[in-house]
């Protein structure tokens, strides 16, 4: 994580933080490097790791509305979820999404983000990142809520 955090400072952040070693960045940008940073910080792992992963990034308003606007928030925490799209998907594609790939397990897509109740586990449900990456035509990172909150609450302590 230290040398990730180092890819965004050399990428023109300030106050660079990260949440577990899963990937979770917070950070401060001007608008102008945050509109190319996901392209800058993607080409940089996989130029210094070999890796090739999505990076999706999301502003701090994003974040405390998908913090208020989690249609599943009065079920168990441990179920909730959230898919952050890199791309705002086309409405026919997600109309098209299969409700019933995962019996037990919804989702609801909303903009750039699928929220979903996953009562069948994170491990075993079909509702994957691969699944819609492929029926969207974009990429995707996911994040249990529990993380959502805590990015929600360091994004808040950057204000």
């Amino acid at each position: 994580m230290s040398e990730l955090k180092l890819l965004f400072e050399k990428a023109g952040c300030k106050g660079v933080r990260t949440y577990i070693a899963s990937g979770n960045v917070v950070f401060d940008a001007p608008p102008k490097a945050a509109e190319k940073l996901a392209s800058v910080v993607t080409a940089a792992i996989e130029k210094q790791f070999g890796l090739r992963v999505p990076v999706v990034i999301r502003n701090t308003e994003e974040m405390s509305r998908i913090s208020r606007d989690n249609p599943f928030v009065k079920m168990d925490p441990a179920w909730l979820y959230v898919m952050f799209l890199a791309d705002e998907p086309d409405q026919k594609a997600v109309a098209e999404l299969d409700a019933q790939r995962s019996p037990g397990d919804r989702y609801e897509v909303r903009g750039r983000d699928i929220f979903m109740t996953l009562t069948t586990g994170a491990a075993d449900t079909k509702l994957t990142n691969a699944y819609f990456d492929t029926k969207l035509k974009t990429v995707s990172t996911s994040r249990n809520w529990r993380t959502v909150l805590k990015l929600v609450e360091m994004c808040a302590e950057e204000e």
